[in-house]
């Protein structure tokens, strides 16, 4: 059980407190970790900031108030896969070749052992022991498709339960 969280504001106006708030209030449903990803709209980069323990432990409120971003997501841990360690906290981001992007996920993707075996027989290198790598390695295997079409053929490969 997790808790994911995200804003998003046309006008401009940063959401990074918003989200940090929205965190808070999920606390009871994960207490390991926590962390915020979010967009600055300028260069098209995800930045991140993640924690272990609680929102208020894990994150920084007074800085991620002066910074602006239009949107962000964040997630609350309490693992059902993979270890309680900083790796396994998520957001988990990454950049590829058709740019930046950031995963927040709850829930148990019940194939993901043979997907990352199948990915890592491919080259693939992990950098976590959660299911949620394995969306983006599947996304990143489909380069050449738009970010969009490539989440939703990485979805429809995964088996359980979940929420993104």
């Amino acid at each position: 059980m997790c808790g994911v969280f995200g804003a998003f504001c046309k006008n401009g106006e940063s959401v990074l407190e918003d989200v940090y708030l929205g965190l808070y209030a999920l606390q009871h449903r994960g207490q390991e970790s926590a962390g915020i990803a979010w967009n600055d709209g300028k260069d098209g980069k995800v930045l991140s900031s993640r924690g272990m323990g609680l929102v208020h432990i894990a994150l920084d409120q007074q800085q991620l108030s002066s910074i602006s971003a239009r949107s962000a997501i964040g997630h609350v841990r309490y693992s059902t896969s993979g270890a309680s360690d900083l790796s396994n906290a998520q957001p988990i981001s990454a950049n590829y070749s058709m740019g930046s992007l950031a995963i927040a996920h709850n829930g148990n993707i019940t194939n993901a052992s043979g997907i990352r075996s199948m990915l890592e027989s491919r080259g693939a290198i992990f950098q976590s022991t959660t299911d949620t790598e394995t969306i983006i390695h599947l996304m990143a295997h489909q380069s050449h498709k738009p970010p969009l079409d490539a989440l939703v053929d990485a979805l429809r490969k995964l088996r359980g339960a979940y929420s993104l």
